[in-house]
C-alpha cells in the first residue's frame, strides 16, 4: 500500500515538518490497512477474554477464610502453642536445649533432616486469633536466634544452632505495646536482639512457648515437617495469673496450614519446669506456595501472553508487507534519510499498541477482581501505585514487543521468519518460566538475560527472607525488578532498532 505525502516546499530543509509528515504518512499507512487494526483490536479482547475466564474458572466459594495479618497482608498463623494469659506487664524466660525437625523420606516414613526455619522461642500474642498481632523471640533450625513481630517483620540474633551443649536462653520483657527480646548463651550475660512496638495488644494477652516447622524446601517442590524442642528452667516475672499451661494446635484449618506428616501431630509434655513440644506450621507472611490458591494480578493477566503473538503479528507485517509488495523502495524515496523511516513507523505502532494494550488491561484488571472475588478467591492485596505500575507496564510491554517484531521484520524482510524469531525471544521463554518442571536456576537465568524478563513488570508478590520457598518466575517472583526486567526487553528493543537502520540504509537500495 502507498502511503501519500505532501511534498515538502522547494528550499524547506528537512527537520521537525518533514518528520512529522512522515509520522502522519505511517498513521494514514497503518489505519488504513483493517487486518492490522483488527490484529490490535484482537490483542485487547484476549486479554479481556483471559482475564475473565480466569475469574471464573476457579469456584472457591466456602472456603476456610486466609487469615490476614496487622498490615494486611496473607499470613501464615499456624503453630504448636503452649500458653496462659498476662495481664499488664511482666517477663518470660526460658532456655532452648533441643531442637530437632523430622521430614518425610516416604508416606509413613518420618526421618531426621534439617529445617532452617524451624522455631522454638516465647511470643506474646494479642490473642489465638488467626492474624492477631504478636511478638516473638526464638531459637531457628538454621538461622541463629530471631525476633520476628507482626508476620513480616525480622531481626537477626545470636547466630548458631541449638543443642544440649549449646543452648539458648530468651527472654521477652513486656511494658504495654513495647516487647523487647533478649538472648544469651549462659543466662546471665544477656543480649538485646530487638524491640517491637506491636499496636492492638489489650490488657491481657497469651504468653507461651511455640514450636513451628514450616514445609522443607525439597527439588522442585516441599514436604511438610514436625519439629520438637525441649524447653528448660520456664521463668515468670509480672501479672501473671497463676493458672495452668495450655496447649493447642492454632490453625488447624487455615488454607496456609500444610498439615503435619502422616503419623506425627502436635503436642506437649512437662516434667518440672522441662517442656517438650512438637508442631508444625509457621508464624510467618503467607507466600504463593504457602497459599497456591491465591490470585494475583499476573494470573488474571495471563491472556498478554497471547496479546504478545498477535501484536508481533501486526508488527512485522507493517513492515515486511512492504517488502512483498516491493513498496519498500517508494517509502524510502520519500525521506533520504531512512532510520527516519523506521523511526516513524516506530513510533506509530508503538504507539498504538500502547494503547490497545493499556484499553485491555485497564478493563481485564478490574472484571478480572471482581469476578475472582465474586468466586471466592483469594487474591494477593495490590496497593493503588503497583497495580497501576502493572497496568502501564503491561502496555509497554506489548509496545516494545512489537517495536521489536518491526525491527526484526526489517532485518529478515520476511514474516514467518521474523514472528518466529520473536515468538522465540519472549514468549518462549515465559512459556517455559511458566513451567512448574523447570529447575529454579534455568527459571532464574531466563528471567533475568531474554526478552521475557520484562513480564516481572507484572509482579506483585513480595519475596521474604525469613520465608523458605521456590521463588521462581512459575510462582509469581521474578530476579529482576520490575522495571528492571523491562529495561531488558527495551534493550533488545533499542539495539534490534539500531541494526535494523544500519541494514535499511545498505541494503535497501
Amino acid at each position: 500500500m502507498t502511503a501519500t505525502m505532501t511534498p515538502r516546499p522547494v528550499g524547506r530543509k528537512p527537520g521537525r515538518d518533514g518528520f512529522l509528515q512522515l509520522l502522519h504518512a505511517e498513521w494514514t499507512k497503518f489505519r488504513t490497512v483493517r487486518n492490522w487494526l483488527y490484529g490490535m483490536a484482537v490483542a485487547a479482547l484476549l486479554v479481556v477474554a483471559v482475564a475473565l475466564l480466569t475469574g471464573i474458572s476457579s469456584d472457591q466459594k466456602g472456603s476456610p477464610p486466609v487469615p490476614v495479618g496487622p498490615g494486611g497482608e496473607p499470613v501464615t498463623d499456624s503453630y504448636f502453642l503452649v500458653h496462659q494469659p498476662l495481664t499488664g506487664n511482666g517477663s518470660v524466660t526460658v532456655s532452648v536445649s533441643a531442637l530437632e525437625s523430622r521430614i518425610p523420606k516416604g508416606p509413613d516414613d518420618l526421618r531426621p533432616g534439617t529445617v532452617p526455619w524451624a522455631k522454638a522461642g516465647l511470643i506474646v500474642k494479642e490473642s489465638t486469633r488467626q492474624g492477631s498481632p504478636y511478638a516473638a523471640i526464638m531459637a531457628t533450625g538454621s538461622h541463629g536466634v530471631r525476633m520476628q513481630d507482626d508476620y513480616v517483620h525480622d531481626t537477626a540474633g545470636l547466630p548458631g544452632q541449638v543443642t544440649a551443649k549449646s543452648p539458648r536462653w530468651l527472654r521477652l520483657d513486656r511494658s504495654g505495646t513495647t516487647i523487647t527480646g533478649y538472648a544469651s548463651t549462659d543466662g546471665t550475660n544477656w543480649t538485646k536482639v530487638g524491640t517491637a512496638h506491636v499496636s492492638g495488644l489489650g490488657s491481657t494477652v497469651q504468653v507461651g512457648l511455640f514450636v513451628a516447622s514450616p514445609p522443607a524446601v525439597q527439588g522442585l517442590g516441599t514436604a511438610g515437617s514436625v519439629s520438637t524442642a525441649v524447653f528448660d528452667d520456664v521463668r515468670l516475672q509480672g501479672g501473671w495469673t497463676g493458672g495452668e499451661w495450655k496447649g493447642e494446635q492454632l490453625g488447624a484449618d487455615s488454607p496456609t496450614f500444610a498439615g503435619y506428616p502422616n503419623n506425627a501431630s502436635g503436642s506437649f509434655t512437662r516434667s518440672g519446669e522441662q517442656f517438650t513440644v512438637s508442631g508444625a506450621g509457621d508464624v510467618a507472611p503467607a507466600v504463593r506456595e504457602t497459599l497456591p490458591t491465591g490470585g494475583t494480578l499476573r494470573d488474571i493477566l495471563t491472556g498478554t501472553f497471547a496479546a504478545l503473538i498477535a501484536v508481533t503479528v501486526v508488527g512485522t507485517l507493517f513492515i515486511t508487507s512492504e517488502y512483498r509488495n516491493n513498496m519498500i523502495h517508494t517509502t524510502l524515496a520519500v525521506s533520504p534519510r531512512r532510520s527516519r523511516v523506521l523511526v516513524a513507523k516506530a513510533m506509530v505502532l508503538g504507539g498504538v499498541t500502547f494503547v490497545t494494550g493499556l484499553v485491555g488491561t485497564a478493563l481485564a484488571v478490574p472484571l478480572g477482581e471482581r469476578l475472582a472475588r465474586n468466586h471466592g478467591v483469594y487474591l494477593f492485596p495490590v496497593d493503588s501505585s503497583a497495580e497501576l505500575r502493572v497496568v502501564l507496564g503491561t502496555a509497554a510491554l506489548l509496545a516494545t514487543a512489537s517495536v521489536l517484531a518491526l525491527s526484526v521484520g526489517t532485518v529478515f524482510r520476511h514474516s514467518a521468519g521474523a514472528v518466529t524469531t520473536v515468538i522465540v525471544a519472549i514468549v518462549l521463554p515465559y512459556v517455559l518460566t511458566a513451567t512448574p518442571f523447570m529447575p529454579a536456576s534455568a527459571a532464574n537465568w531466563l528471567a533475568r538475560v531474554t526478552p521475557g524478563a520484562a513480564f516481572a513488570v507484572q509482579q506483585t508478590l513480595v519475596q521474604y527472607d525469613q520465608v523458605a520457598s521456590h521463588y521462581t518466575p512459575y510462582n509469581g517472583y521474578y530476579p529482576l525488578a520490575p522495571w528492571a526486567g523491562f529495561a531488558v526487553l527495551a534493550a533488545y528493543a533499542v539495539v534490534s532498532v539500531a541494526v535494523a537502520a544500519v541494514l535499511l540504509n545498505r541494503r535497501d537500495a
